[in-house]
């Protein structure tokens, strides 16, 4: 299948000068959806993950569907003021700006294997900061899976840095 078809491109968001990649058409699309989450619960098996965790937002609907599918737990990554309970949280730099990632303390137990999930690798700056948590709980990100990496941004790069495993789907150019 050819995902392409199904990324929308939307200039100027979230600031002028940035090029949105939009995944939803793939999550309106049960064929394009499901042929995603078969392909990344694959790779997730190969690595004999124990948990799946997901940055939020898109990362929640595609982590949270590979978990059940693989019957695991799922731990949700969120933005600052999200999480209600005891938490880890880390500052992050984005393409535009800059963000705090939280994770509740008591989610990932030392030693679990973790698969990372998020619909695309950019800047490289949430993943990493998602890392960043996950280690801090005990845990070892055996995979970071997405959907789509941007690759002239150079994010997989850096997270390969880390000895870190990246899984994208596809790889796209910028323009």
């Amino acid at each position: 299948m050819n995902l392409k078809n199904y990324i929308r491109s939307i200039p100027n968001y979230p600031k002028k000068g940035i090029i949105f990649r939009d995944i939803t058409p793939i999550l309106n699309n049960a064929n394009a959806f499901t042929y995603c989450i078969n392909r990344i619960s694959k790779f997730c098996e190969m690595e004999k993950i124990s948990k799946i965790a997901g940055i939020e937002a898109r990362g929640f609907i595609i982590g949270a569907a590979v978990a059940f599918k693989l019957k695991l737990p799922f731990v949700p990554i969120r933005k600052e003021g999200k999480l209600p309970y005891k938490k880890y949280s880390q500052k992050y730099e984005l393409e535009y700006g800059f963000d705090i990632l939280e994770i509740h303390k008591d989610s990932i137990k030392k030693g679990e294997k973790i698969a990372l999930i998020d619909d695309l690798i950019a800047t490289g700056g949430t993943a990493l900061a998602s890392k960043k948590l996950i280690t801090k709980l005990g845990g070892s990100i055996r995979l970071f899976v997405s959907i789509v990496d941007l690759i002239d941004l150079g994010g997989s790069n850096k997270l390969k840095k880390t000895e870190t495993k990246i899984i994208s789907l596809m790889k796209l150019p910028l323009n």
